[in-house]
């Protein structure tokens, strides 16, 4: 059982009127403004896909380059000059740039990209001995709804803004589309630029990335959404070791445990993700979990459905083991669970198609149950998916897309890597694929 610590609330007057001004003069220097460049192609005039307009007019209407920009916040994470912020901030920029509180530049480059988590680590590029000051992370399991917190960003591009508030929900879902969804809310001003900021308590520790608004008008409402700091830290680490972001798989799917199912296992109220299916030969498969239980607790730490699970389990680090809490046939006990990283696949799971045919520039990966939970397929499914196209090859001018799952081509189903290797290399006057994008399955035909 974790105990809580004594939160003391205002008794008197002068309590009152204390001031946040310590907090934010320790904290502000961490937290940076953000200036992500793009390149986007733009059409020159609504008529640029006419067909009239182009015969007599020719390309003078197409599609030209141009820039744009957009801001956001970040927060210095190591004194060497490592920053994280949101990966919706950065995502696509072609020149990345930082400016400290005090006025200082910085060109930045891009490290780590982890859209499953909406997070980005970047690293400035002549840091010239610079000792940048980096904020102290915080636990954010120790978070109490209640809690006074202070968001520090760069809202509308006026420059640094501190608002204040307190914790006003915990493990929010549904806000928006990423892998790990377990948000703090708060009700201090979180506007659009404060993404990428930081969440502090009144320690000055980060407790979380500001990330997202609720509003039907784009201004603060008083809704705001945070990264806990026990997510970003890893996302963090990863950038400041140089090495990639590995997570824990316990290979199952889950559904919340609904107010009838908790009656029907005699629970007191319903919390807790029950399993659902179980990914053959996987971790929760050989540490004895089997459809039907129920995780209600991961290391002592509550679960209330499977996103909470999800995060819980994504926090921890790989070799270790994790105390799961098991309901089972009305009965609970605590598995040890070994916490192991996804497979990576096999040299010949994956095929990468060049030469003289339409399917130039493809590589593709044949399904394995961690592959087919990632995307939320069947563990049984077949097929081999699409991992990348190279730009401007012939399957990318083919119309193939990443994540298509093939499963057929001319009347020949594809179950693994070789044996679309062997098909897609041959010549033929057409091609006919099965595909299936975004659950929808299609035929098509293309010419050789």
């Amino acid at each position: 059982m974790v105990v809580a610590e004594t939160r003391v609330v205002p008794e008197a007057q002068q309590q009152v009127q204390l001031s946040f001004a310590p907090v934010v003069q320790a904290v502000s220097p961490s937290v940076v403004n953000v200036y992500a460049t793009r390149i986007e192609q733009r059409s020159a005039s609504p008529f640029a896909n006419d067909p009239f307009f182009s015969r007599f007019f020719g390309d003078q209407f197409q599609t030209r380059p141009r820039e744009s920009r957009s801001l956001g916040s970040g927060v210095i994470v190591d004194a060497g000059g490592v920053i994280l912020t949101n990966s919706h901030v950065i995502n696509g920029a072609t020149d990345i740039r930082i400016a400290l509180n005090d006025g200082r530049e910085f060109a930045v480059d891009l490290v780590v990209e982890d859209q499953q988590t909406d997070l980005a680590v970047l690293r400035v590029r002549d840091a010239n001995g610079t000792d940048f000051p980096a904020i102290t992370f915080a636990n954010s399991d120790d978070l109490l709804v209640g809690d006074l917190v202070l968001a520090i960003g760069n809202p509308f591009g006026v420059g640094q803004t501190v608002t204040s508030g307190i914790v006003s929900a915990l493990a929010r879902t549904g806000v928006e589309a990423s892998d790990y969804e377990f948000f703090i809310q708060t009700d201090a001003a979180i506007n659009p630029g404060n993404s990428g900021g930081a969440l502090v308590d009144m320690r000055g520790n980060l407790v979380g990335i500001n990330t997202a608004i609720y509003s039907q008008t784009g201004g603060s409402v008083g809704i705001g959404f945070a990264i806990p700091a026990n997510m970003a830290r890893l996302v963090a680490e990863a950038g400041v070791s140089g090495g990639e972001i590995v997570r824990p798989w316990f290979g199952a799917k889950m559904q919340a445990v609904t107010a009838d199912i908790a009656v029907s296992m005699g629970m007191a109220a319903p919390h807790g993700a029950m399993i659902t299916e179980v990914a053959p030969d996987g971790p929760a498969e050989r540490a004895g979990f089997r459809s039907g239980d129920v995780i209600l607790s991961v290391d002592g730490l509550r679960v209330d459905d499977p996103s909470a699970f999800n995060f819980r389990l994504a926090t921890r680090p790989i070799g270790q083991t994790a105390q799961l809490e098991r309901l089972r046939g009305g009965a609970t006990e605590t598995i040890s669970f070994p916490l192991e990283a996804v497979p990576s696949a096999a040299a010949e799971a994956v095929a990468s198609i060049s030469g003289n045919t339409r399917f130039a520039g493809v590589t593709v990966r044949q399904l394995d149950p961690a592959l087919s939970e990632a995307k939320g397929l069947p563990y049984d499914a077949s097929g081999v998916i699409v991992t990348a196209i190279e730009p401007g090859s012939a399957a990318e001018a083919m119309g193939l897309r990443v994540d298509d799952l093939i499963l057929a081509l001319n009347d020949a189903e594809i179950g693994t890597a070789s044996r679309f290797a062997e098909i897609a290399s041959q010549r033929a006057r057409t091609w006919q694929i099965i595909l299936q994008r975004n659950g929808r399955v299609t035929r098509s035909i293309v010419s050789g």
